[in-house]
């Protein structure tokens, strides 16, 4: 790789990607619309950081088609890493039209341009949240064809119209498939990030059912690493990046940042999501035969650093 196409640069998964690709020396364009799902003064915070001279960034939505175009033209990229989306499970249930639009017809949108300029390597961020319902540890090779929220259905549309493109076109895809990413300068609507600020805050946690639900927790650096060895020509395959181990409840998270914090927590217990998982569990087998990747970050290591981030922060 020497020139690369980021989208989602200012997001909490692609801040950390593009840091590390910068210091392989990869020369990045990245491209974020800087929506405000949530403070965008995060998000340009995250890109602040980013100071290196082959860091190249442009306020660009993956909707308008007519725009990339143009930066495809522009540039010749080696390897379009597509970690632009709206995330989210409850949101989504809310706002469904612009899952649809950012998450399917923008990934179409890539790889249009991506077929009209002769790019051959595709990755896209996808999500656990597709193995609803089925049997753990999820495996990559589950039929997930019933997606239980608009925002599992939208990244499934993704995953296909990736297939399609591979299949017509020669275009080389890797689909990684996230399992609940946290760490510093994390996003605002999850629970890591909710939990440590409220905590510090000395408000209750708003915990939705009892808090034994139970998540694969993975550490945003070795998201980003696993992200980045996916560029490897593969064919086309889909690959889990997640934990590994067996998932921890966010009663345990809680314990955790009340240990880092040395405070207590008071829990606003409400009822459950009904799109929200139970469990999620990766088998990655898959990410260890074909990457060479494994997590590095355990779960009490990273949260320690995710509170200590918190800290600084609240302090500031």
């Amino acid at each position: 790789m020497k020139k690369v196409l980021l989208t989602g640069a200012a997001g909490f998964i692609g801040a950390k990607t593009a840091e590390k690709l910068l210091a392989q020396g990869v020369e990045v364009i990245g491209i974020d619309n800087l929506n405000n799902y949530y403070e965008v003064s995060l998000k340009k915070e995250r890109l602040s950081k980013l100071t290196n001279k082959n860091f190249h960034f442009l306020e660009l939505d993956i909707e308008n088609k007519e725009a990339l175009n143009k930066l495809f033209k522009d540039h010749h990229f080696d390897v379009v890493f597509n970690l632009a989306a709206r995330a989210g499970v409850r949101y989504s249930m809310e706002n469904p039209d612009i899952y649809m639009s950012t998450n399917a017809v923008g990934s179409l949108n890539l790889l249009e341009c991506m077929r009209a300029h002769h790019v051959k390597k595709f990755i896209l961020a996808s999500t656990s949240s597709l193995y609803a319902g089925q049997a753990m540890p999820f495996k990559e090779d589950l039929p997930v064809n019933t997606p239980i929220s608009p925002y599992a259905a939208s990244k499934k549309s993704a995953e296909v119209m990736a297939y399609t493109y591979h299949y017509l076109y020669g275009i080389d895809v890797s689909v990684v498939r996230y399992f609940t990413v946290y760490g510093p300068a994390g996003r605002p609507d999850m629970s890591p990030y909710i939990f440590a600020d409220s905590l510090l805050k000395g408000e209750p946690l708003p915990v939705f059912g009892d808090g034994t639900q139970s998540r694969d927790f993975t550490f945003v650096d070795d998201i980003a690493e696993g992200t980045i060895l996916a560029a490897k020509p593969l064919g086309y395959e889909i690959i889990n990046l997640g934990g590994g181990n067996n998932p921890h409840t966010l009663l345990e998270m809680i314990a955790l940042l009340e240990k880092f914090s040395g405070k207590k927590a008071k829990l606003n217990l409400g009822e459950r999501i009904k799109a929200d998982m139970d469990v999620t569990w990766a088998d990655i087998s898959k990410a260890k035969k074909l990457l060479g990747w494994e997590p590095k970050i355990g779960f009490e290591e990273g949260m320690g650093r995710l509170m200590e981030w918190h800290e600084a922060s609240f302090r500031s």
